[in-house]
Order: structure tokens, then C-alpha cells, then sequence
């Protein structure tokens, strides 16, 4: 019988709230386990799966720090990245909490993670990142060149008709630019960018970050072919400096007052009036409209 003093009723298909999982991009040391985080630690130890680019590696890492998993390991890696992206989101739905590790620094980078990441997006379920290690910043810092604007363009094509394509496109990219390489590929890939960029455009090449045998070579790209010639060893990351004005006005073929003319001359021949055309030549070639238009006064003066 009631007494008139028990608690609510409680549904009884109603039960605790459920655990709210989460996938977590976790960045890990480029070689040196001291930079291993405080955070990676534990999170290593108590997450209910850790997904790893290469188990035998992430072994080593553990060991190394000192660290015992508790949860299961499961390999991640290009060749199953697309099926192992639902099967680690699905841990995480149902209230897991999912650690993907990479070889060394951030994954997604260059490295599998973006299709995990897709994936957890698309079904709501929580992303996120430990930062740490990264070879791309680090690089930049040490590398000596402007890192106000840069870009990441990764690997270059294997393929020497493929790679002559990519760099065209970065002819006048006036930002910094960080490449990954393999050792083996690093003369042909200093060559391609020498040829196509100059031989005299200032580049570093940064090996080994936080190693023991840690090296930076700064110098011109052709002079770094002729260094690259005698062999080098363990992980690279290249970085290019952007194109100078003079450079960028050279890769659209503004590069001289009479080019820059006869740009204006062509764009008035289709139309187009002669204050517009100047601002337009200006723009592309990266410099005042006054320039263009004392040019075009010039030429229009010396004409008979």
C-alpha cells in the first residue's frame, strides 16, 4: 500500500545514461619518446581501443614510455583504413573511447585518419585531437625560410610526368612550402624542384627531427641536389620557399614592361577599356597599376 511517501515512479525500460564515446586523433613523438605527452600516457593506457598505423611500432612506443594498454589493439593503415573507419566509429557510438596513432606525429597528416574522421562526423559521433609532435611545424621552425604563409603539399607524384604537373602548379606559389620525401627519392625529388623552380630558390632539408643524428641542410636547391648525390638516411621533410615577385611575374610572362603592354594591348582588343586592363595586368603581376600605366603612357609616347 502507499504510503504517500515514495520517490517518483521510474520507467522501467529506463536505464543509466549511456556512455558518450569519442574518436581521439592523437599525435606521437617524431622520434624522441621524451616528447611523449602527459595526456598520450594516459590516454594510451586507459583507452578502450587504440588503432595504430603499425602495432610492432606502437609496441616499441609503449614499452619505451613505459606505458601497459589495457584496451584492444587494432591495426589501421592504408590498405584497410576504409572498413576500419566504420568498425572504430562504431566503438565510439556505442560509448568506446578510440585512440588512432600513426607512426610518428599527427595523424591524418600524410598518414590514415581522415577517413575515421569522415566517418565520425557523418554519424555525429565526437572527434577530437592531442596535439603534439608535428614533422611539418617543426621543419618550418628550424628550416630558416618565411613561415608568415605556407602550405602543405605533402608527397610529390611518383611519376616524373605526374611530378613536372604538380610543380608547375607551385611556379609562382608565393608561400613556404613543406614536402615529405623518402630517403631514396630525395635527389630526383630535389632535381624535379630545381628544374622547375630555379636552381637558385632557397629550400632546407630537415632529417631525422628530434634523433640522435638530427640534420638541417639549408641552401639552394641546386646545392642541395649535389649534397642530396651522396646518399642520405632516415625520415625527410623538405621545405621550399615561395616564389618572389619577380619570380611570380616571370610565371605568368609579366615579367618585362613590353609583356605588360601587350597584356594591356590585348585585353583592349576584346573589349576591354584601358583602366580595367591595367588593374587586371597590375593584379596578375603583382605589382602598383601605376607601374602598368606609366608602361602603357610610355609605349603610347614612343609610338610614331
Amino acid at each position: 500500500m502507499a504510503t504517500g511517501n515514495e520517490g517518483p515512479d521510474l520507467d522501467p525500460g529506463t536505464g543509466p545514461e549511456p556512455k558518450i564515446g569519442q574518436v581521439v586523433l592523437a599525435a606521437t613523438p617524431l622520434g624522441n619518446d621524451h616528447d611523449a605527452s602527459p595526456r598520450l600516457r594516459a590516454l594510451l593506457a586507459t583507452a578502450d581501443v587504440v588503432a595504430a598505423e603499425d602495432t610492432r611500432r606502437l609496441r616499441r612506443l609503449v614499452s619505451a614510455l613505459g606505458v601497459e594498454i589495457s584496451g584492444r589493439v587494432l591495426s589501421y593503415h592504408d590498405a584497410n583504413e576504409r572498413e576500419r573507419a566504420v568498425e572504430l566509429v562504431d566503438i565510439a557510438a556505442a560509448g568506446g573511447t578510440v585512440i588512432v596513432v600513426t607512426d610518428a606525429g599527427m595523424p591524418v597528416v600524410s598518414d590514415p585518419g581522415f577517413r575515421v574522421v569522415s566517418e565520425a562526423v557523418a554519424r555525429g559521433v565526437h572527434v577530437t585531437a592531442l596535439p603534439g609532435p608535428s614533422a611539418v611545424l617543426t621543419a618550418l621552425a628550424l628550416s630558416g625560410l618565411a613561415v608568415d604563409r605556407f602550405c602543405f603539399e605533402g608527397f610529390l607524384p611518383r611519376k616524373a610526368g605526374e611530378r613536372s604537373t604538380r610543380l608547375r602548379e607551385l611556379i609562382d606559389e608565393p608561400r613556404t612550402m613543406v614536402f615529405f620525401e623518402a630517403p631514396h627519392r630525395l635527389e630526383v625529388m630535389l632535381r624535379a624542384l630545381a628544374e622547375s623552380l630555379g636552381s637558385g630558390r632557397q629550400a632546407a632539408v630537415c632529417r631525422e627531427l628530434t634523433k640522435t643524428y638530427e640534420e638541417v641542410k639549408r641552401g639552394a636547391l641546386g646545392d642541395l641536389v649535389q649534397w642530396a648525390e651522396l646518399g642520405v638516411r632516415g625520415e625527410i621533410t623538405v621545405v621550399v620557399s615561395g616564389a618572389s615577385a619577380e619570380e611570380r611575374r616571370a610565371a605568368v610572362g609579366l615579367d618585362t614592361e613590353e609583356s605588360q603592354v601587350e597584356a594591356v594591348l590585348a585585353r583592349e582588343g576584346h573589349g576591354v577599356d584601358r583602366r580595367t586592363a591595367i588593374a587586371e595586368v597590375a593584379k596578375a603581376a603583382g605589382i602598383p597599376r601605376r607601374v602598368v600605366y606609366d608602361a602603357v603612357v610610355k609605349y603610347k609616347d614612343a609610338k610614331p
